[in-house]
């Protein structure tokens, strides 16, 4: 016989209680990681398209570019900045004390270039636009705006979605180059500045340590970086239900969302080029 009294116990239990968010988060999880999949799909489709008619949004897409490159670069490169100033204040001079003088600026360059100009600058753009994306197109699906763009025959994919993801994905690896120039620049002036590194060292340093290859794996990565933070973005927002409460959870989620897609991109790129 079924003891009632025990499931109740058990019902009010913290190991019940835990069970059912671990769970709910599950459904949630693979429910998003579907919905991704197919925004994905949907948008290629309709890039496609629109290059085949010629009916790209210029003028979406031009403002959507101005606001992943432009309006984020400051932060960007305060962030690339800095961090290239740390790291260089802390290796340079033990690299000196060993005898490594002539290899700090290869390992700033390739440092910088491979991984810290990318992931910061993603990792800014994720804080300033990626959450401003998920939180207009949060906005806009629980004020019923996007069903008002369904009730005049306009595609929310491709009127919300498209302009973003083309505008992340050619724009990404501008910033990148702005970025990890001006992290290279920076660590130079902590080298110099922290262990008197030459310029001239420096700068063959740089020069015969950094490669062709690093830079094109570096902007291709950063491309995939743009297009995903647009995509995520988008779509945590156009999930989003419930309100005002449901306009912030959407927009955490597309942070953390993005975080994580980007750590993974970063792992298949590292496999690929570099293992």
């Amino acid at each position: 016989m079924i003891n009632h009294k025990a499931i109740e116990i058990f019902k009010n239990s913290a190991t019940y209680a835990l069970g059912k968010i671990l769970i709910t988060q599950a459904e949630d999880f693979f429910e998003t990681l579907g919905e991704m999949g197919i925004r994905f799909l949907q948008v290629l489709k309709l890039i496609f398209l629109d290059i085949k008619n010629r009916e790209l949004q210029w003028k979406l897409i031009i403002e959507q570019c101005s606001r992943f490159a432009v309006d984020s670069l400051p932060i960007t490169l305060a962030i690339v900045g800095m961090c290239s100033i740390i790291i260089s204040m802390q290796v340079a001079p033990e690299m000196v004390k060993q005898g490594g003088e002539k290899y700090v600026g290869a390992l700033m360059g390739v440092v910088t270039t491979r991984e810290m100009g990318a992931i910061m600058s993603g990792f800014a753009i994720i804080s300033m636009i990626g959450s401003a994306y998920a939180s207009e197109i949060a906005t806009m699906r629980v004020t019923e705006q996007v069903d008002a763009l369904k009730v005049l025959k306009v595609d929310p994919i491709q009127y919300l979605f498209v302009p973003r993801v083309i505008a992340g994905f050619v724009m990404m690896p501008i910033v990148v180059i702005i970025a990890s120039t001006f992290g290279i620049f920076c660590g130079g002036v902590a080298a110099f500045l922290s262990a008197h590194v030459s310029k001239l060292n420096y700068i063959s340093s740089l020069w015969h340590g950094l490669y062709v290859k690093d830079i094109t794996v570096a902007l291709a990565k950063s491309a995939c970086f743009g297009a995903a933070i647009a995509l995520i973005s988008c779509t945590c927002g156009y999930l989003a239900y419930g309100g005002a409460k449901g306009v912030g959870l959407s927009t955490t989620k597309s942070v953390v969302w993005s975080f994580v897609a980007i750590c993974i991109i970063d792992y298949i790129f590292a496999m690929l080029f570099f293992f």
